[in-house]
C-alpha cells in the first residue's frame, strides 16, 4: 500500500498544480502574500484598505479554478505546522529550488536552528521567564522565521508555553520573507511583530503584528 503524502508534499503539489500557467516562483510568492494579508486584515485595522488593494491586485492574476487552490495551500501549511513545528515554507522554498530566482536566498535547515536554540537558550530560559512572565527575542534577519520557530520549539520541549511566554521582534529587508515569517508565526500563534525594514540602516516600511501579539496583550509592549 502506498503511503499517504505528507502535508508538505501536498502543499508543494498544489503550488506546482497552480504553476501550469504561471511560474512556480510567482505562485509561491503570491500564496504567502495573500495569506499574510488575509490574516493581517482580519486582526489589524490599520491601512486595511491599502492592503486589500494589494490582495485584489494579486487575485486578478488567476482564474477562478486557480484561486480555489490557494485556500487548500493554506490548509496544508497549517496541518504541516501542526505536525511539526518547523520552517515549513523555508523547506518548500528550498525543495522547489526557488533560491536562484529569489535573490539567491537560502534558508537555514531546521536541525541547525534547533541545535542553535538549545545551545544558546537552553539553560537560563526558565529563569528568564520567571523574572517577568515572558522572554523577548529579537531577530534582525528573520527570513522565513526558522530561528524563531526553533526557539519556540525549544520552549515547548522544556514545557514552557511559547504562546504566552514569548514575544518576538523580527525584521527583514525582503517583504517576501516578511510575509513568510508573519504567516508561519501567526499560524503557530507566536506573539510577534514582524518588521519590513533594514536592520543596519534602521529604516522601516511596515509592521505586521501577529494575532497572538494583538490578542495576547503584547501589542503595547511591541510598540514601546
Amino acid at each position: 500500500m502506498r503511503a499517504e503524502a505528507s502535508h508538505v508534499e501536498k502543499l508543494k503539489k498544489l503550488i506546482e498544480e497552480t504553476s501550469r500557467r504561471h511560474n512556480t516562483w510567482q505562485v509561491f510568492q503570491d500564496f504567502v502574500a495573500m495569506s499574510a494579508i488575509a490574516i493581517r486584515n482580519a486582526v489589524d485595522t490599520r491601512d486595511r484598505d491599502a492592503y486589500e488593494e494589494q490582495y485584489l491586485a494579486i487575485v486578478k492574476r488567476y482564474d477562478r479554478e486557480e484561486l480555489e487552490i490557494f485556500p487548500r495551500m493554506l490548509a496544508e501549511l497549517t496541518l504541516a505546522l501542526e505536525d511539526d513545528m518547523s520552517d515549513v515554507l523555508g523547506r518548500v522554498f528550498s525543495e522547489l529550488e526557488l533560491g536562484n530566482r529569489w535573490k539567491g536566498q537560502f534558508f537555514t535547515p531546521d536541525c541547525v536552528c534547533r541545535l542553535m536554540a538549545a545551545m544558546s537558550y537552553g539553560e537560563g530560559l526558565r529563569a528568564a521567564v520567571a523574572e517577568k512572565g515572558f522572554v523577548s527575542v529579537g531577530e534582525p534577519a528573520v527570513g522565513g522565521g526558522a530561528m524563531i520557530i526553533a526557539f519556540a520549539h525549544e520552549m515547548k520541549r522544556q514545557g514552557i508555553n511559547h504562546q504566552q511566554c514569548l514575544h518576538v521582534t523580527a525584521t527583514d529587508i525582503d517583504l517576501r520573507a516578511v510575509h513568510m515569517a508573519y504567516l508561519q508565526l501567526s499560524l503557530l500563534h507566536i506573539p510577534a511583530v514582524v518588521i519590513h525594514g533594514d536592520t543596519i540602516r534602521l529604516t522601516e516600511h511596515s509592521r505586521w503584528h501577529t494575532p497572538a501579539c494583538i490578542f495576547g496583550g503584547f501589542f503595547q509592549k511591541a510598540n514601546r
